[in-house]
């Protein structure tokens, strides 16, 4: 009968003496010495050939990740335009790299001082005034077509009107149709960027207490016209600009004004200054009216009110009665002084009244001696605008101007 193989691999046959012959290729080893064994070539490998790539336990291992923050560092470091976000983007990189065992150690360290330099030079610049001197190279360059070198009394169009991003903007003759007209120009201090809430309260509250200096002849303002500012944007800031530019345009955006609305030293005579600064003092004592509309909520406020009226008047009927009139308004004047005398009067009583009722007697005689139509005549005769303002207390808090941002 047969005899089955045993179990496991088979066995090579032996040679001579109980030994195994010599592996094929193998030269064998002298009798009494254990042969080398042949080398090995794992995962296909084969003599000449190193195995390919990198493995793992269950097989081959792709390359490690390029770590995204130390990208963006070198980014920002190349960039040079906030040196700040790459100084602080290269140590969050390197940390990642060394917990992930991601690649781009390189690009890391390379963000980390390039934003190094860029922010030593930044540093540079704003101490040497250098960036304000680029700033104004700009706007030099930029002189004609751009919002940037607008000057008080131009007058210009812009491509989007008076609302939202201004760039560019054509200076025109103001007797032409045009978006607006420049009244004033406030450089703002030196710091960092206020925000944009910020400039628009500044902007707001210079260019209103800015404007009666432009056009001192509030009569001459008409009703539908409104104020606008240009402010810096944040991009514009980092360059030196620090100017709001006050602008007159219509209250309806998308309308136009014609005629200049200039009405100060340049395009008034020596008479017509003298009566609208004589008008300006009392104008600006009717402004300081008390917060409580009704006296019966604050009689002493009223009163102490009251009694600046008539010190404004007062002043008011010196200034009109030292200035040396024309012949034609000479007697128009000196009846507007009479007229304000007796309102002086009245307004003091005011000022004393030992109740509201009183008080009231008093104010309404004031405001009837310095209504608006008394000074009508003497208006004429000065060639100053005789309708005078109809102001729309609803409309204004409905309406009004805009922000444009440079």
């Amino acid at each position: 009968m047969s005899i089955p193989p045993p179990y496991g691999p088979p066995q090579e046959p032996q040679g001579p003496q109980g030994r195994h012959p010599a592996p094929q290729g193998q030269v064998p080893a002298p009798q009494g010495q254990v042969p080398y064994p042949p080398p090995q070539f794992t995962y296909g490998g084969r003599p000449g050939f190193a195995p390919y790539g990198l493995y793992g336990p269950y097989g081959p291992r792709p390359p490690a990740a390029v770590n995204g923050v130390a990208v963006a560092a070198l980014v920002f470091g190349v960039l040079c335009l906030v040196p700040a976000v790459g100084l602080v983007l290269g140590p969050v990189a390197l940390r990642q790299i060394k917990r992930r065992g991601e690649r781009g150690r390189g690009m890391a360290i390379a963000g980390t001082v390039l934003s190094s330099l860029g922010l030593a030079l930044w540093v540079a610049a704003l101490a040497s005034g250098a960036l304000t001197d680029i700033w104004e190279g700009i706007k030099d360059g930029a002189r004609g077509n751009s919002v940037l070198a607008l000057g008080k009394g131009d007058c210009f169009n812009s491509p989007g009107g008076l609302e939202g991003l201004a760039t560019d903007a054509d200076v025109v003759p103001c007797a032409r149709e045009h978006d607006g007209e420049v009244f004033a120009v406030v450089t703002l201090p030196e710091g960092r960027y206020p925000g944009d809430d910020s400039l628009t309260d500044t902007a707001d509250e210079r260019c209103y207490d800015l404007r009666d200096g432009y056009v001192m002849d509030g009569w001459a303002l008409p009703g539908h016209v409104d104020v606008y500012h240009l402010v810096p944007s944040r991009e514009s800031w980092r360059f030196g600009d620090r100017e709001i530019t006050c602008v007159l345009g219509n209250g309806d955006a998308r309308s136009t004004l014609t005629g200049s609305l200039r009405r100060d030293e340049t395009t008034l005579d020596a008479h017509q200054l003298a009566y609208l600064e004589a008008a300006r003092v009392l104008d600006t004592a009717l402004d300081e009216a008390p917060e409580a509309e009704f006296v019966e909520d604050d009689l002493p406020g009223h009163k102490e009110w009251a009694e600046e009226v008539a010190a404004a008047l007062a002043e008011q009927t010196r200034m009109l009665r030292a200035h040396e009139w024309p012949a034609g308004a000479e007697e128009p004047v000196s009846d507007l002084a009479a007229e304000l005398d007796e309102a002086e009067g009245a307004w003091a009583k005011a000022a004393g009244a030992g109740d509201a009722d009183t008080y009231h007697e008093h104010s309404d005689r004031g405001w009837n001696l310095i209504d608006p139509d008394g000074s009508v005549t003497a208006r004429k005769a000065l060639g100053l605008a005789t309708s005078p303002p109809v102001y729309d207390e609803e409309a204004e808090r409905d309406t009004g101007g805009g922000e444009l941002k440079v």
